[in-house]
């Protein structure tokens, strides 16, 4: 007996003096550490924000230990194309994005960013998001500071400028350039200027991410320049939104995709994004043709103004809705409109009718130049295919991205990726449509985008890296976000962990707000 006793002793000071102390204890979670092999029944120690170690961990002892028996743990989601500049402070704990199991956003997408990142990083830091927030620096805001909304080359001193601001903010932290070449002012740039700004960009290892010029009709020249300005600037390249828009061009993923795969064979880094819907999100303004949206809005009142312009307009929209092989103005569907928000989620078929015009595709078009000259709005465009959406999902250099922003919950009528992005390609197109697998899912929202912008301390269940995690129920996790009620958040992620911290607690948020700003310099 006093053997028994002496050795039980023995057992708990040894216990007391080889065990582990960590913040944090994940046990018995089926582990995808992101690298895109099967997940393995293991355990996760967290300590100072970090993963401390994995394995069987019965010498680890934690103040929090979590359950996680029947459930995926896997890293934190990077989501690679948002715009959540100006909505930071309206909703610092970014409950969408939590709720959708992204710990990480890539900002200053399309060419819209902060100018001076240096002073938005320190706002970041600051303010103390949810979510962790990397940023590009925007062409278009770059050339609007230099140029204003001018349709014309910027000179050789205006183009010093706009270099100098790109070179400043690599300096400061930018993980890359973007364009938003679809978009007033940077659809008024030639190829030539977007290069010698890449190339800024490209000496301190920075990603070339593009909105293209165009995604419908001329979408191979779009994809071609795109390619062509990483190869001129010798950097990779990220296309964003891949997709094809409008009906006619259904069925082209099949020559689009190919495209990229020439290119990387080339030795071309290129990778692509995509989000799992079949309508896009923009402005109204990129119905009209460029040339009326130069300089101010009271510019393009007046052009509207003028019956000759409104005449040009009518005879553009027509032929652009006949291509679509449609008869009314029922794919754009308004998201937020400021003047008149009573119109929110109604097409602009339904507006024109709330309007008592005539029910034609040009009284529609009139409506469509009242609004911008009211303003404008944010708008939903229905017009891609299924068959595009799962064969550009199957290919594997492909990541998943909201094009969203931080959604100020019931304001407007936003498009349902805000909220659903990663939970709709977990439960349709993994579990339900067994489209691509869980482990190359998981792969596409957490390696895949921290390698290619150069996180190099996330996106992988490793020990030492950053401690941003998800576990998930993947027979339970869901989208709830539809076109008609979009403000709902997604449901199955039990945890959300963001540097440490437990932000999703039982699938509930619990306020914690441990985000920083993650800067390109901090990883060189």
């Amino acid at each position: 007996m006093k053997k028994i006793i002496l050795y039980t002793i023995f057992c708990l000071v040894s216990s007391t003096l080889f065990s582990q102390q960590a913040d944090i204890l994940i046990k018995n979670g089926k582990i995808l550490n992101g690298t895109g092999n099967s997940w393995f029944y293991g355990d996760i120690a967290i300590k100072e924000g970090k993963i401390m170690a994995i394995g069987h961990l019965n010498n680890y002892t934690s103040a929090k230990t979590i359950d996680a028996t029947g459930l995926i743990v896997a890293p934190g989601f990077i989501d690679v194309h948002t715009h959540i500049e100006g909505d930071e402070k309206k909703n610092p704990t970014a409950d969408n994005f939590i709720y959708d199991g992204v710990t990480t956003v890539i900002a200053g997408n399309c060419g819209s960013s902060e100018v001076n990142l240096k002073k938005y990083f320190s706002f970041i830091d600051s303010l103390h998001l949810s979510i962790n927030v990397a940023s590009l620096i925007g062409h278009n805001d770059i050339r609007r500071a230099v140029m204003g909304r001018a349709m014309r080359d910027p000179n050789e001193d205006e183009m010093k400028k706009m270099e100098s601001l790109v070179e400043q903010a690599m300096k400061d932290g930018a993980v890359g350039f973007s364009t938003g070449l679809i978009y007033i002012p940077g659809t008024y740039s030639k190829t030539e200027e977007v290069i010698n700004l890449a190339k800024v960009a490209a000496k301190y290892h920075g990603v070339y991410a593009s909105h293209m010029r165009d995604e419908g009709d001329s979408v191979t020249q779009a994809i071609d320049e795109a390619i062509n300005i990483g190869r001129q600037a010798h950097m990779p390249v990220e296309i964003s939104h891949f997709k094809l828009s409008g009906q006619q061009n259904w069925g082209r993923s099949r020559e689009t995709i190919p495209m990229i795969k020439k290119a990387r064979e080339e030795g071309i880094d290129v990778t692509i994004d995509q989000y799992p819907y079949t309508a896009s999100s923009t402005s109204l303004s990129t119905l009209l043709p460029d040339w009326i949206l130069a300089d101010s809005q009271d510019s393009i009142v007046a052009r509207l103004n003028r019956k000759e312009v409104q005449k040009e307009v009518t005879t553009y929209l027509l032929t652009k809705l006949k291509k679509r092989k449609l008869k009314h103005f029922s794919y754009p569907v308004v998201a937020y409109f400021k003047y008149d928000t009573t119109l929110n989620g109604k097409s602009i078929e339904e507006v024109n009718i709330i309007k008592g015009r005539k029910h034609t595709a040009k009284e529609e078009i009139i409506t469509i130049m009242e609004m911008m000259k009211q303003g404008g709005a944010s708008m939903v465009f229905h017009g891609m295919s299924e068959e595009d959406i799962k064969n550009i999902m199957q290919y594997p250099y492909n990541m998943f991205a909201c094009d969203a922003s931080i959604r100020i919950y019931k304001e407007g009528n936003p498009h349902p990726r805000g909220y659903g992005t990663n939970a709709r390609v977990l439960s349709k197109y993994v579990r339900d449509e067994k489209v691509i697998s869980l482990e190359e899912a998981i792969r596409r929202m957490t390696s895949l985008p921290a390698q290619k912008f150069q996180l190099k301390d996330r996106g992988l269940l490793r020990e030492g890296f950053a401690a941003d995690i998800v576990i998930f129920n993947a027979d339970e996790v869901k989208d709830n976000a539809t076109y008609q009620n979009p403000h709902q958040y997604s449901t199955g992620f039990k945890y959300v962990i963001v540097n440490g911290k437990i932000t999703v607690n039982e699938g509930i948020h619990n306020g914690t707000r441990n985000g920083k700003a993650l800067r390109l310099t901090d990883y060189q």
